[in-house]
């Protein structure tokens, strides 16, 4: 099999992208990883976290690819649900509309079946991330139970640049730390 996987971020990724790296996962062949999040905001955040992804993958010697950065076409995905709760419609609705580019990327470049991350944040749910999709993808999404204890060794190891949200301006919370971004007036484009 030819996974394609998606990616939100490197301290996300790390222990998937060695495990496939490793050839850990029965039945991958080949694999690439996706970085497509159109959803995180503000752009200089977006910046942070592909500059993070692509040192990880080249460490590794990784082949990975870059989706197109349209935050707009985002936020017309997730219109209406701007007030909803993290783990909520918006988040369904927005792994919905990541996985379906996922599915017309991986046609379009020979690749037959898609995983992805997004679960292993402990802003998200496993659950609703599979149940996205497999309502996307059908068949062609693979998930997968990546080995945490892998992920925490990486990324303590690895000093990943690590955020405090998930990644959209609605998920933003208190900054924990005085010196991140996220303290910011952070103002949604509506």
């Amino acid at each position: 099999m030819k996974l394609v996987l998606m990616s939100c971020c490197a301290p996300c990724s790390a222990g998937a992208i060695k495990e496939l790296a490793d050839g850990e996962i029965p039945g991958v062949d080949d694999f690439i990883v996706l970085f497509f999040n159109p959803n995180i905001f503000p752009a200089a955040e977006y910046d942070k976290r592909l500059a993070e992804q692509i040192r990880y993958c080249e460490k590794l010697g990784v082949k990975y690819a870059i989706g197109e950065y349209d935050h707009a076409a985002w936020r017309d995905a997730v219109r209406g649900m701007e007030d909803a709760p993290e783990r909520g419609p918006r988040c369904s609705a927005c792994f919905k509309f990541r996985f379906e580019y996922a599915r017309r990327w991986a046609a379009e470049h020979g690749y037959d079946a898609v995983s992805s991350v997004f679960g292993v944040s402990r802003h998200k749910s496993q659950h609703q991330v599979d149940d996205a999709g497999t309502a996307s993808l059908g068949a062609q999404y693979i998930p997968v139970k990546w080995n945490e204890e892998l992920r925490q060794q990486i990324g303590q190891s690895a000093n990943f640049y690590r955020q405090n949200y998930c990644g959209c301006e609605f998920s933003i919370r208190p900054a924990r730390d005085k010196n991140t971004a996220h303290n910011q007036k952070i103002i949604p484009i509506r």
